[in-house]
Order: structure tokens, then C-alpha cells, then sequence
């Protein structure tokens, strides 16, 4: 096996350093999760992301354990996140919600433990079927959330902790938080590559790591619309690429990181997985840097109207606190 290209660590407020590259793990599925994920971290992958919602943090665990037993990689060695979801928002709901999902990891602690949406649901619930299994932000106020996971920090269950798919408002009332975010989580490709958020979250110290970043190609037929364009195919991506002596997907990814960000493409099939990494390796000119730059169409394949359901107190705006 040939040696895996050196990626390039993100250094977090609290002193962390996150790798920039890492492996998504958003639909995959039972079954084929855990035979990803073993397959990553033998390539050189040392960055795993997680979420409780996603249905196979079981599986992940179990492949976790036997790669530390056959000494695939060390616990030290690598970087674990998972995320909060919206059904245990209450305070003292944070830290047992995190207690299960390191019971399903097999793991004593996370790298970093994630808010997943500034949304609640009902505590029965766990996908909203009406507007009625929603919560609003007065009935559970995010800082009160916060609050929760400030505790996991404290009790060293999660040595990092931050939030995801978070407005620039939303990370900026946590700003005097004691234990302020460290990472926001957000779609980020070149069709929505939210440059103000950026800004704000580098004048907060934030981490910005990107999901979906090849456009989500595989994403649920009910995110689908008629005119979504199809990121990997952009004539642009296809010339950058060429110019790189790279693929599509590479380039997205290199972009992505010589942007000082994280990203987290999905895959189970190993020859993606290895195809992805190896583009800690691949260096876009500025003029390549530029041209991606100028695809921008803030274009969200993964736009949250999921929340909006008749009788909702969610609103597309105010999600992303943005105007219609």
C-alpha cells in the first residue's frame, strides 16, 4: 500500500488539532458503514464523522474496536466526531444523549461532539411528522442546549464541542458563552460557498468544516428538485481538474481545504474513499482558486424546509436567518 498523503490539521480554540480531511458517514448504510470505515482508517484516514441520527453509530463502533485491537490505528490517533440530535435539547438531556452515543462508539470520549441543527423536536420524537412534533427556539432556547454541552466539555466526554448548520447570528449569540463554539458544521461546495459565514466564523475563532461536498450526489430522492444542477459535471470543476491532473471530486476537495476548511465526503466504495483522500495531495493555483470561486450560486442541496412542515414554528428564513 502506498503511503497516504500528510493532511493539512485545522488548530482548534481549545488547543485541538483537526484533521482536514476526513470520512462522512451520512448514508451509509448498515451493513456497509463499518466495512467503510475500516477501510479508511487502514488508508490513512484519521478523521471520522459521525451523528446519533444517522442510525449506525452501532456498526461504526464495532469497527472502531477492531482496529484498535489489530492495531490498525491508536484511540490518540484519531480525531471522532458525532452530534446532538434535536429531540434531546433540553440541558439536562445533553449529557446522556452523549453518554449513549459513546456507548454505541465503544468510546470513552469524542474529539468533538456537534449541536446537529438549531431545531427541536418533541422528546418522543425523532423525525417530525407534523408541525406539532416541533419545538420552537422560546420552548427550547439553543443556549440552554448549549448550556448541556459546555457540561460534556467539563466532564471530559467531548473534548471539543461546537454546533452545526448555524447562521452567522446563531454562532454569534453563543459569542459569550463560557465555553464558546469551537467547529460549525455547514454545507459548503462551490455552488454555496457562504463567504460571510466564513467571515464571521473566523472573527469568533470557529472551525468551519464542510458537508456535502461534492453536491451530495446521493442525497435522499425527498432533497431532490427538478433543476438541481449537478455539481460534479460543472465545465468549470471539469477544466480545474484537468489543468491539476486530478478528478472532479478532488478538486472540489482540494479547494475546499486550501480554503481552511475541513471537509467530510461521504463513501463506502474503498476505491472513493482512497480517491478522495489522496486530495491532501493535490495543489489548485490561485488562478484555478479563482475561477472555482466565481461558480458561487449559494445553491443548498441540503436547504432544511424538512422543518417547515404545516404548523411549524420553523421557516425556511429563519433556519438559515437569511431573507426569502
Amino acid at each position: 500500500m502506498t503511503q497516504p498523503p500528510p493532511v493539512q490539521q485545522l488548530e482548534l480554540r481549545g488547543g485541538g488539532r483537526m484533521p482536514a480531511l476526513g470520512l462522512g458517514t451520512w448514508k451509509s448504510d448498515p451493513g456497509e458503514v463499518g466495512a467503510a470505515v475500516r477501510a479508511a482508517l487502514e488508508l490513512g484516514y484519521r478523521h471520522i464523522d459521525c451523528a446519533r441520527i444517522y442510525g449506525n453509530e452501532g456498526e461504526i463502533g464495532d469497527a472502531l474496536k477492531s482496529a484498535f485491537a489489530d492495531g490498525v490505528v491508536a484511540r490518540d490517533d484519531l480525531w471522532i466526531t458525532s452530534k446532538l440530535w434535536c429531540n434531546r435539547h433540553r440541558e439536562e438531556d445533553v449529557v446522556p444523549a452523549l453518554e449513549s452515543t459513546l456507548a454505541d462508539l465503544q468510546l470513552e470520549h469524542l474529539d468533538l461532539y456537534l449541536v446537529h441543527w438549531p431545531v427541536a423536536v418533541r422528546e418522543e420524537v425523532v423525525g417530525p411528522e407534523t408541525g406539532a412534533d416541533m419545538l420552537s427556539l422560546e420552548e427550547r432556547p439553543l443556549l440552554a442546549t448549549w448550556r448541556g454541552m459546555e457540561a460534556c466539555a467539563r466532564k471530559g466526554l467531548a473534548r471539543h464541542i461546537g454546533v452545526s448548520n448555524y447562521s452567522a447570528k446563531k454562532l454569534r449569540d453563543h459569542r459569550d458563552a463560557a465555553h464558546p463554539p469551537e467547529v460549525n458544521q455547514v454545507e459548503l461546495h462551490p455552488y454555496l460557498q457562504q463567504p460571510d459565514l466564513l467571515r464571521a466564523a473566523d472573527e469568533m475563532g470557529v472551525v468551519m468544516t464542510g458537508y456535502s461536498p461534492l453536491g451530495s450526489p446521493d442525497r435522499p430522492d425527498t432533497m431532490r428538485k427538478g433543476d438541481d444542477p449537478v455539481l460534479l459535471e460543472d465545465p468549470v470543476v471539469a477544466e480545474v481538474a484537468s489543468e491539476a491532473g486530478c478528478t472532479p471530486a478532488q478538486a472540489m476537495l482540494a479547494w475546499a481545504m486550501q480554503r481552511g476548511t475541513a471537509v467530510i465526503p461521504k463513501s463506502t466504495n474503498p476505491d472513493r474513499i482512497e480517491e478522495n483522500l489522496a486530495a491532501a495531495a493535490v495543489e489548485l493555483s490561485p488562478e484555478a482558486m479563482e475561477r472555482i470561486a466565481g461558480l458561487d450560486r449559494h445553491r443548498r442541496y441540503v436547504d432544511g424546509v424538512f422543518w417547515t412542515k404545516d404548523g411549524s414554528p420553523y421557516t425556511i428564513e429563519s433556519v438559515w436567518d437569511e431573507g426569502a
